[in-house]
């Protein structure tokens, strides 16, 4: 339970800090530094669990939701040592992270954004390294880039941060999309998604045909999101976010995302050559690439950047080597570089914070003025250049070794690649700090000075870390590590050590000369290369990874342009052509239909259906000829097509069904019949003097012919459909059997849908919730053609004595007088119905459904009678809450069913004895029932609000070309 904890808490406090008030920074700060602090400390008293005295005692937590069991599709989450080191990077980190942005963000930021968004993506990371289902992991997965989208364009009025934004999503999602065919070809591989049974076939995995497609899709996941190569160009435009989300995301976080992807899967998919090509060699690129370009960078955070990169690129490496050793350096450096990186990052936030800009050929002599702060970055850089006594030496130091073991006497090409990285890397380091020494730059746009005090706390106590890992690693970091290591290589676990000193040998000659070389290349650059000046990277400019990015999205709205301009039409005519053509071709190429319309020959011919269906195919006819012109007469047509529907589910004894369409031909119509009031007339070609071509006719004729041999077909499969007998052993005598018994009703249709397919009726009821949204928020937006605002016509007779009464005076004293007070009357008589429906739904026609559109009938009348004005002042309705509490409701039905561990939405019935009913059976579906009661009410009621405002908007608007009348000004 407290490994869901550790994800819920962040969750629920992104919601809390989305509904704070602007000005609560403090408060802000505390809730979401208070959920990492009590995250982190829960996960550290989770240590003793994942920590085993030895490799055959376990050490993994778990938390299993059953999901959909059958098909292994589980809420899992595992902590092991591997995931218990990563959430404490994120929580820890994090926390650290909060304290500092409560100092960094200015107070004209949207601050409570910036919090719930910082929290959202900490749920996200946590859900990641703590799924043990590996479908729930790619949707943890797809989450880090959504919530890491809103970070980076946190300050979306800048236009480098809504670019860097969408780079960074476009990159990471399309690799998550890749990660997701990989992991389901790993499911198929293994026969199972979770995770421990995929870490147990290693050799399964291996030895399949598809192991190396699957390789290259997880590898593209995890490249694409931990920025290698050639995906690498994205990190250094994700610096437009501000700096507490670079120093949150990309030093223990989101860039490690990849890499921990890397680790956790290792066992199952490393040790073949495929594997150390793939990512060994992408590693090896990043590594080099991302270094050099460090160098001449003049921007702090584009430096650090890209020193990331290469960082990010020497895990990358170690792991593709793929030898037990070199994956212990690998988690080493992953802890190191989150400690220094994100001290840099907050010291170069500061930086800017405190003088106005990161232009490091402007800074110079920060020092005098930041001696504190520019001690502590000294320290970190000296860490990230590899200096001794710091933590940086001690992995780096490791990767030199593993670099010799790889190669060979005559093969030095690994150990030279090493080298050379780690001269990149003091270069780009006193790079860094050579912005504390010299003169103090006079032309800053302000005169800096030190930070806030705990705004530099963060950087002290990271700083810190550095070096008492550099000194005493086997004391400090030493347990942790191991415990991590053994969760990935178990009885594979070498022997490695943490002492500060070796003695003499070549990984400790490779750092000298890496440290020697690093300050001989960074002189020579300034004062023979012209560091300062110079306005690109040596070689590698001319591969430039923004401008193939963007040049392949253009190259895609290119494509995407030309195929809709051959196979689309902004006319939809045309469109439905093609859509109704496939229809009826494609199935006849696919299957043969003909044989599956088998009639049922046991009934007898009825002259009154057949008739039925007759009147109905001419209302159909009927509504299509007068569409164009005569809409309100087609509206009718259409509405006697639906109750010749609702007659025919009667007819063949489904009463359920022709309740429903009943119901909803009645509220659609009436809502259709609202929204026509807003359109404008349309003119006949006559009154237009246009004469229809003889190529119009014959494009009409064959729209015609295709219409009526589409509706025949369509007619011919629905009747097959509805009078053909069940096969024996089919699914409806599944749910026949089982409705009373396991559905606790004998309606068999309104269990079906609150309770064996209750999950679909939910995704059902959330898409109606959103169209409803969507619908009301066009509408807000929306202004009528200024000939459709005036009152029509036919009601400025003057000859009608109603033509001379505002709407309030109908319904008071005029000819709506009557009806309006029998339809008051009959709002809750209505009401009851609604009620008595509800609640026999589980037994007799009825429901939720079906309850909830006999209810918002009741508002829409109030509506049509008494008008917008008195029905508003007179009824609370408040549609939004309706919708809100129906979809609680329901998903609070299947967290219940959850919490007391049975599958989500599993429906339990309760016998209930009171004393003058009696017993009383309560199904839990009857909760979720009136879940979707609300859905349907507030749905319904909402878009009924939004047309009726828009009579309210309409006569405030200044109308040009058209006279109003003075008559019914007042809205309906």
């Amino acid at each position: 339970m407290l490994l869901l904890l550790l994800i819920l808490m962040p969750v629920l406090g992104s919601i809390v800090a989305a509904l704070m008030p602007a000005n609560a920074r403090n408060r802000e700060a505390w809730l979401a530094g208070g959920i990492a602090f009590t995250g982190l400390l829960i996960t550290a008293s989770l240590y003793p669990q994942i920590n085993p005295g030895d490799l055959d005692a376990g050490g993994v937590v778990r938390y299993q939701l059953d999901w959909m069991p059958h098909y292994g599709l589980n809420f899992v989450l595992r902590m092991d040592g591997l995931a218990w080191m990563f959430s404490m990077l994120i929580l820890g980190i994090g926390v650290l992270v909060v304290i500092y942005a409560r100092y960094y963000m200015s107070p004209k930021d949207p601050v409570p954004r910036f919090f719930s968004f910082l929290l959202a993506f900490m749920a996200s990371m946590l859900g990641v390294v703590l799924s043990g289902n590996l479908i729930q992991l790619v949707v943890f997965w797809e989450l880090t880039s959504l919530t890491s989208f809103l970070l980076i364009g946190y300050w979306h009025h800048r236009a480098d941060a809504r670019r860097g934004a969408r780079m960074a999503f476009t990159v990471t999602a399309t690799g998550g999309l890749c990660l997701l065919v990989g992991v389901l070809m790993l499911g198929h591989i293994v026969g199972s998604y979770s995770l421990d049974v995929v870490l147990a076939s290693g050799d399964i995995i291996r030895a399949h045909p598809w192991y190396l497609p699957t390789l290259v899709l997880v590898a593209l996941g995890a490249l694409t999101k931990s920025a290698q190569f050639p995906f690498h160009f994205w990190l250094p435009h994700a610096m437009a976010a501000p700096t507490p989300v670079s120093a949150f995301l990309h030093s223990a976080t989101m860039v490690k995302a990849g890499i921990f992807l890397l680790m956790r899967l290792w066992p199952s998919l490393s040790g073949t050559p495929e594997w150390t090509w793939i990512i060994g060699g992408a590693g090896l690129c990043t590594l080099l690439i991302g270094a050099f370009t460090a160098i001449f960078q003049h921007d702090l955070k584009g430096l650090l950047a890209y020193s990331t990169i290469s960082h990010l690129g020497l895990i990358t490496l170690l792991l593709g080597i793929g030898t037990p050793l070199a994956m212990v350096a690998a988690i080493f450096h992953t802890l190191n570089h989150a400690t220094f990186k994100a001290s840099l990052f907050m010291s170069a936030g500061i930086i800017d914070h405190e003088s106005g800009t990161r232009d490091m050929r402007k800074l110079r002599g920060l020092y005098k003025v930041l001696p504190y702060t520019a001690t502590l970055a000294i320290v970190a850089s000296a860490a990230m250049a590899g200096v001794p006594l710091l933590n940086g030496f001690l992995s780096k130091e490791m990767f030199f070794a593993e670099a010799l073991a790889v190669g060979s006497a005559r093969n030095w090409s690994m150990s030279a690649a090493a080298v050379l990285m780690g001269i990149f890397s003091v270069a780009y380091s006193l790079r860094f700090i050579y912005v504390f020494f010299g003169p103090l730059a006079t032309d800053l746009p302000r005169q800096p000075h030190e930070p806030p005090r705990w705004m530099r706390f963060p950087v002290e106590l990271l700083v810190l870390g550095c070096l008492v890992v550099g000194v005493i690693p086997g004391l400090s970091v030493g347990p942790f590590l191991n415990t991590a290591v053994i969760s990935v290589l178990g009885e594979q676990t070498p022997y490695y050590s943490l002492s500060v000193w070796h003695g003499f040998n070549l990984p400790l000659l490779m750092s000298a000369l890496a440290l020697v070389g690093g300050v001989l290349f960074y002189i020579w650059l300034r004062t023979r290369y012209g560091l300062i000046q110079s306005s690109r990277v040596p070689f590698l400019h001319r591969f430039n990874g923004k401008q193939a990015y963007e040049s392949t999205m253009l190259r895609i709205s290119s494509i995407a342009a030309v195929l809709e301009k051959l196979l689309s039409t902004r006319r939809i005519q045309p469109q439905l052509l093609l859509m109704i053509v496939l229809l009826l071709v494609v199935p006849l190429l696919i299957v043969r239909p003909v044989s599956l319309l088998t009639f049922s020959s046991g009934g007898e011919f009825s002259p009154l259906f057949a008739g039925l269906w007759v009147i109905g195919a001419i209302c159909a006819l009927a509504a299509a000829w007068q569409a164009k012109y005569h809409r309100l007469a087609a509206l009718s047509l259409v509405g006697g097509v639906g109750i010749v529907v609702s007659i025919t589910f009667l007819w063949l004894s489904a009463p359920d069904l022709a309740l429903t369409q009943l119901m909803v031909e009645t509220v659609t119509t009436v809502l259709i019949l609202l929204g026509l009031r807003w359109l404008p007339a349309r003119k006949t070609p006559k009154e237009l003097n246009i004469r229809a071509t003889r190529l119009s006719w014959l494009r009409r004729s064959r729209d015609m012919v295709v219409a009526i041999i589409a509706g025949l077909c369509m007619t011919i499969v629905s009747y097959a459909v509805l009078v053909r007998s069940a096969p024996m052993g089919g699914i409806s005598e599944f749910f026949m059997a089982r409705a009373l018994t396991e559905g606790g009703g004998s309606n068999v249709v309104n269990v079906l849908l609150v309770d064996f397919r209750n999950f679909d009726t939910l995704g059902e009821v959330a898409v109606l919730a959103i169209v409803a949204l969507t619908v009301y928020a066009l509408l807000r937006r929306f202004r009528p053609a200024p000939e459709s605002v005036p009152i029509p016509a036919q009601q400025t007779n003057s000859v009608d004595p109603a033509a001379g009464q505002t709407p309030t005076q109908q319904v008071e004293r005029g000819y709506l007088m009557v009806p309006s007070v029998y339809l008051r009357l009959l709002l809750p008589i209505m009401v009851v119905i609604a009620a008595y429906f509800f609640i026999r739904g589980h037994n007799l026609p009825g429901g939720g459904f079906v309850a909830g559109l006999t209810f918002a009938v009741a508002i829409i009348v109030q509506y049509m009678l008494a008008g917008t004005s008195w029905v508003e002042s007179h009824l609370r309705l408040q549609p939004h809450r309706w919708i809100a509490f129906g979809i609680i409701t329901a998903c609070a039905t299947g967290l219940g069913a959850w919490w007391f561990g049975h599958p989500f939405l599993t429906t339990h019935t309760a016998h209930i004895t009171l004393p003058v009913l009696g017993e009383i059976h309560l199904p839990s579906a009857f909760i979720f029932d009136l879940g979707v009661f609300g859905v349907v009410v507030g749905s319904t009621i909402l878009i009924l609000v939004a047309l009726a405002h828009q009579s309210v908007r309409s006569h405030r608007l200044p109308i040009s070309n058209a006279t109003i009348p003075t008559v019914g000004k007042e809205a309906n």
